[in-house]
């Protein structure tokens, strides 16, 4: 095979691999908090490392996440043949083979990575509603995770080098 072409599958292998990486950790992190997150926990336990470093890890991996999977999409896209030059080409084309569920979906979650990337507010409220937002798309992260693993086999013949990830976030009895 050709170096270049084979180097570039390697990368997607990697990529695909690091999300999975990020959507376990984001989902064992996620089990972590007790949900919903309300205003009131979050101004009575303020001073609380035991709520809030889970909760800062939960922000930092789901921005994470969702720059992977982004990435990896562009990159599954550009090695199946399929117009990467825009983003919304990508989320299209991704659209189309299942790996995302919707345009929409997708955008929603972008729009949540974004505030959780430049949003400091001080608003318990507003960061009470902003985490259950996080926390409510996590599955939508994992399953697009999980759908990016299944097209880039099915389509590419390319897994992750370490299967271990996969199969956690699969859970018991996948395989």
């Amino acid at each position: 095979m050709n170096p270049i072409l084979e180097e570039s599958r390697r990368y997607l292998a990697d990529l695909i691999e690091a999300c999975q990486r990020c959507a376990w950790h984001l989902e064992a992190t996620t089990a972590r908090v007790e949900w919903p997150v309300t205003a009131e926990s979050l101004e009575r336990r303020q001073m609380d490392l035991a709520l809030f470093e889970p909760l800062a890890a939960i922000n930092e991996r789901f921005a994470k996440l969702q720059d992977l999977l982004s990435t990896a999409m562009r990159h599954y896209c550009e090695l199946s043949g399929e117009r990467s030059d825009t983003f919304l080409r990508v989320l299209a084309a991704c659209e189309k083979a299942g790996i995302v569920p919707s345009a929409e979906a997708w955008q929603t979650c972008r729009s949540l990575r974004n505030r959780a990337a430049h949003d400091y507010g001080t608003d318990f409220e507003v960061t009470a509603s902003h985490f259950n937002a996080l926390g409510a798309q996590v599955p939508l992260l994992k399953q697009v995770t999980l759908a990016l693993t299944d097209q880039a086999k099915q389509t590419l013949g390319i897994d992750p080098p370490d299967p271990r990830f996969s199969a956690a976030l699969r859970g018991p009895g996948h395989p």
